[in-house]
């Protein structure tokens, strides 16, 4: 994680002092390129979709096994998301299951939000999670949480979520335009794989002696068969023994 410290001086959180935050952004000559290449597609997709851009809303899913992201978005005050679009996860490190501690190469696993943009990352453009969320805090190694997790171009990673520099042009657009439009938080949730009943069974199968794994795991279906059924995000509240309480609409 040693290079993203260097970043964070022109890690833009909340730059909305001297007008919108896609102004702000746009002073950037990588998201000025973003918006050259791929605004055009970006505004097709929604056309295709029914979602006006001045309405947009945003949510990310990122499966680690499968190594997919998948971008749902929606009209504020609709309930409902709708599919737009998968982009491939170039890479990964560590294996299925959270992050723990600094140094771990676990990308984590949970409910996140994107908390920061940064228009002239390391590794083209990137967007960081709010790893660690309050879960993280209580079950991982609290020395050494470890922090800087991002979305993010390039194709390296060390717990980082990388899908290209050609992609993340096109997934930052979408995420600017949403914090643009008034989305506070754009919920982003990172799942082991797809939990299905045959996925989380061979889960269960396989790290039956791995209690912290398969808790996490219990929660996470609970809400990837919320979604999957409906459409929409469940309520997450964190309860204080790491654990998740996931409300159903």
């Amino acid at each position: 994680m040693g290079k993203y410290l260097t970043v964070l001086v022109t890690l833009c959180l909340l730059a909305f002092t001297n007008g919108s935050f896609k102004t702000e952004q746009r002073r950037y000559s990588r998201v000025r390129t973003a918006y050259a290449e791929k605004e055009a597609n970006m505004k097709n997709m929604l056309l295709a979709n029914a979602i006006q851009l001045e309405q947009l809303e945003v949510y990310l899913r990122v499966f680690k096994a499968e190594q997919e992201l998948e971008l749902w978005a929606k009209n504020k005050g609709e309930q409902s998301y709708k599919f737009l679009k998968t982009y491939q996860v170039c890479q990964t490190s560590g294996s299925l299951g959270p992050k723990r501690k600094e140094g771990d190469l676990q990308i984590p696993e949970g409910f996140y939000h994107i908390d920061g943009f940064n228009p002239s990352s390391h590794y083209y453009l990137s967007m960081r999670l709010n790893y660690p969320n309050k879960s993280d805090q209580i079950l991982g190694y609290k020395p050494r949480l470890g922090n800087n997790i991002f979305i993010h171009g390039d194709c390296v990673t060390i717990g980082c979520v990388p899908i290209t520099d050609e992609y993340i042009k096109e997934l930052y657009l979408f995420c600017i335009e949403a914090k643009d439009k008034g989305q506070l938080k754009i919920p982003v949730s990172i799942y082991p794989c797809r939990l299905n009943k045959e996925n989380f069974a061979k889960l269960q199968k396989k790290y039956a002696e791995d209690e912290d794994k398969l808790n996490l795991w219990t929660d996470l279906k609970v809400s990837y068969q919320h979604f999957t059924q409906t459409k929409q995000l469940p309520t997450i509240t964190f309860l204080a023994n790491g654990r998740h309480k996931v409300g159903l609409n």
